[in-house]
């Protein structure tokens, strides 16, 4: 269990680079202007908390998925594989300089964005859980690689606290980017944001590791098989 809790806290650490400069304005765009001491903390935490409740949501339903592949025996293969075909998206996006988004995804970031701004005008401090559960919604390529993790995950409720842990793990700097505003400078979120195929590079090899199911303890746990097994009993 300790094993992943930090697994999921140091993805979402890790993920915080990206998340501050690719949420960045969608951050510094919260509606706090004429808000400030506790009442400005609260706000952000009610905004995080829903935030952290959808990927709870995710959690479960990829947990779910994961804990049916354990007991059909095919998780470690589902492990390597995604992690070879996270390394393919790494090497289109060193050439191309960009990871493939598809249309759909641009079709749904542009609806929840649009979601995002109507919820910008409701006059309830309580909107900003509304705000936040949005913002867990928009298609993210980390919250993917966290997804990836869920569903590795052998038990459902491995797979909620994964992602649970995800969210805390990208709270600190998103916290720190909305209450402190223009003192992060553009051009250090843009060097953070670099960090990005690191992570994805980093994940993927961590996902083919724990598929080959070594013995490595953290890294490459024996992960065992789900599958039933007959048992004869003695005459």
């Amino acid at each position: 269990m300790i094993q992943l809790i930090l697994a999921g806290f140091m993805l979402g650490t890790l993920s915080s680079f990206h998340c501050v400069g690719m949420c960045g304005p969608l951050a510094l765009a919260l509606p706090l202007q004429h808000i400030s001491g506790m009442q400005k903390s609260i706000s952000l935490i009610l905004y995080h908390l829903g935030r952290i409740t959808v990927y709870a949501g995710f959690g479960l339903i990829f947990g779910l998925v994961g804990r049916g592949m354990y007991l059909a025996g095919f998780q470690q293969g589902f492990s390597v594989g995604l992690g070879i075909l996270m390394l393919f998206f790494l090497v289109q996006f060193i050439v191309f300089k960009n990871f493939p988004q598809p249309a759909l995804v641009r079709e749904t970031y542009q609806l929840i964005q649009n979601l995002v701004f109507r919820l910008w005008k409701l006059p309830s401090r309580t909107h900003f859980i509304l705000l936040g559960m949005a913002n867990g919604l928009l298609p993210c390529g980390m919250v993917y690689l966290a997804i990836a993790g869920a569903l590795n995950a052998s038990r459902v409720q491995s797979g909620v606290l994964f992602m649970v842990m995800f969210g805390l793990g990208t709270l600190p700097p998103l916290f720190a980017l909305s209450y402190f505003g223009s003192l992060i400078r553009l051009s250090f979120r843009n060097r953070i944001k670099q960090m990005t195929p690191v992570i994805v590079g980093i994940m993927a090899i961590i996902l083919i590791l724990r598929g080959l199911n070594l013995g490595i303890p953290y890294i490459s746990p024996l992960l065992g098989s789900g599958r039933a097994t007959a048992v004869s009993c003695p005459k």
